[in-house]
């Protein structure tokens, strides 16, 4: 099925390679898709995120198509389970996510929608590096709760209009964010969900979290 001639949703998995590495995605495309956004997920998660893909829903309710991926492949994962050696590697993981948007952009079912990038956690830090290395195809970075402090080197590079959310009773993570922040140098906006902690597990504030993603990625998506 080609973007061009795209007249129904498609749900499918999806194979993509990173080097040597077989990374495994689950990819969504509303019809009439008005753009597309890679989910990059926290330590320790993984593409079957409940909090990711309850977001991740939303966002194809709102006419977005969505590409969850597990940035490390299975053997990875377990050794870094074990060892905790990629979770805080952001080069690492940037690399991977890197490697996803170069993907996308000649998958037949994604080629020629704008891309978005959502990050949790580290990932969201990941997801502002991969963000500066594609400049040219990333139009959009929601952060959740990102550890975005692990990004510093390329704050003031990074083009793509940013909206970071961060519970306001996930104080260390705020602050990180407020400093963030002041150093983006693209449009950007910190939103503080009120009564929510770290994982957003608090009712109503995950709703919260992809009411705001969605608005974010429809305005700079279409």
């Amino acid at each position: 099925m080609k973007f061009g001639s795209r007249t129904q949703e498609l749900r499918t998995s999806l194979t993509i390679h990173a080097g040597k590495t077989s990374l495994t995605a689950d990819l969504v495309v509303p019809e009439h898709a008005s753009g597309l956004v890679i989910f990059a997920h926290g330590s320790a998660s993984s593409r079957f995120s409940p909090r990711n893909q309850f977001v991740a829903s939303a966002l194809n309710n709102k006419g977005l198509g969505t590409l969850l991926v597990d940035l490390l492949s299975q053997v990875e994962e377990h050794h870094d389970t074990a060892s905790g050696a990629h979770r805080f590697d952001i080069d690492f993981l940037s690399e991977r996510l890197v490697a996803v948007i170069d993907a996308m952009v000649v998958d037949e079912n994604t080629k020629g929608l704008k891309i978005g990038l959502f990050g949790a956690s580290t990932g969201a830090a990941a997801a502002l590096v991969a963000a500066e290395r594609r400049s040219k195809f990333v139009s959009a970075v929601v952060s959740r709760g990102g550890r975005v402090d692990l990004a510093a080197d390329v704050l003031e590079d990074v083009h793509a209009p940013t909206l970071l959310i961060v519970g306001a009773n996930d104080h260390d993570v705020l602050k990180l964010n407020q400093e963030a922040v002041s150093r983006l140098a693209c449009a950007k906006h910190l939103a503080v969900v009120d009564g929510a902690a770290h994982l957003f597990e608090e009712p109503g504030s995950l709703e919260q979290v992809a009411h705001l993603a969605q608005d974010w990625f429809a305005k700079y998506l279409k």
